[in-house]
């Protein structure tokens, strides 16, 4: 592969582990299959599309994460207070932002950036290089990865990664599951949609159906890293996260030099966390079938 496609598929990477870490957080921190990431996505491409076309990229971002976070509290409301099952709550919501993302991005299916300012071309100007959107993304997973982990080792995340693991017993500690829930929710969902913010200025467009499998791709992302960091430490889960989604941006990047059609990419991005998430049982059963054989 050219420089020039290792160069965007970091660039990618780095992005899309900020998605993959707001899917981390439902998934593996707080147990819970959050469906409503599709929609979240989108919110974050719109909201940050929305600000850039007015002048102000950088706000977008933060209006990303907070629209996206909004969007994560209603989905911790209906599963906490309402009762929905946790999937049922993600589709509804997933459903809703459909709409409201139509409006949010003033009742049309696309925003163009390419005549406009964003982070990337502000930060080009500061910093002349080939390389100024791989610094940026870098220096963004990096400070993400920093503040996160630093909340997640807080009094508060102690409590947030303990309703995930057993939440009765934080019930017993006088902790509030429901309201951990709520608040893990709307950090997630305002990951995932930082990470839509920030693809919306990279590729300079925001479509609204952009956010399809993109869950799919956090899950890949996870998964692909763990399998060869693990997840016993917060450390190595941070690793995993970022690594797994620079992998699959990679796997996709040679999939596409191989001649795989770009329209087949979610069908490969299933096929990865499938063969992924059954690795251990295949691995398993042989194991079992070659003690059985010796």
């Amino acid at each position: 592969m050219a420089f020039s496609t290792i160069q965007g598929a970091l660039e990618l990477g780095f992005i899309y582990a900020v998605l993959a870490y707001g899917v981390y957080i439902s998934f593996r921190i707080l147990d819970i299959p959050d469906l409503s990431v599709d929609g979240t996505f989108i919110t974050g491409c719109g909201a940050s599309a929305i600000c850039t076309v007015y002048g102000h990229p950088l706000f977008g971002l933060l209006f990303a994460f907070v629209c996206g976070g909004a969007a994560g509290f209603i989905t911790g409301f209906l599963q906490t207070k309402c009762k929905i099952q946790p999937i049922l709550s993600g589709i509804l919501v997933m459903t809703g932002l459909y709409s409201i993302n139509y409006k949010l991005m003033g009742n049309t299916p696309n925003i163009s950036l390419f005549d406009q300012e964003t982070v990337f071309t502000k930060f080009s100007s500061w910093f002349a290089s080939d390389m100024a959107d791989l610094i940026l993304c870098l220096f963004v997973i990096v400070l993400i990865s920093l503040l996160l982990y630093y909340f997640l080792n807080t009094q508060l995340g102690m409590c947030l990664r303990a309703t995930g693991d057993n939440e009765a017993m934080v019930r017993a500690s006088s902790v509030n599951s429901d309201a951990m829930k709520i608040m893990g929710l709307a950090l997630a969902n305002g990951l995932v949609a930082l990470g839509g913010g920030l693809l919306a200025q990279y590729q300079n467009f925001a479509d609204v159906n952009d956010g399809i499998g993109k869950l799919v791709i956090g899950l890949a992302s996870i998964i692909v890293g763990e399998a060869f960091f693990g997840h016993r430490t917060l450390r190595r889960s941070f690793l995993a996260v970022v690594s797994g989604a620079i992998l699959y941006r990679f796997l996709l990047s040679f999939a596409l030099h191989l001649g795989v059609n770009a329209t087949d990419q979610r069908l490969l991005s299933a096929a990865l966390v499938t063969v992924a998430i059954s690795f251990p049982v295949w691995k398993s059963a042989w194991q079992k079938r070659r003690k059985h054989l010796c």
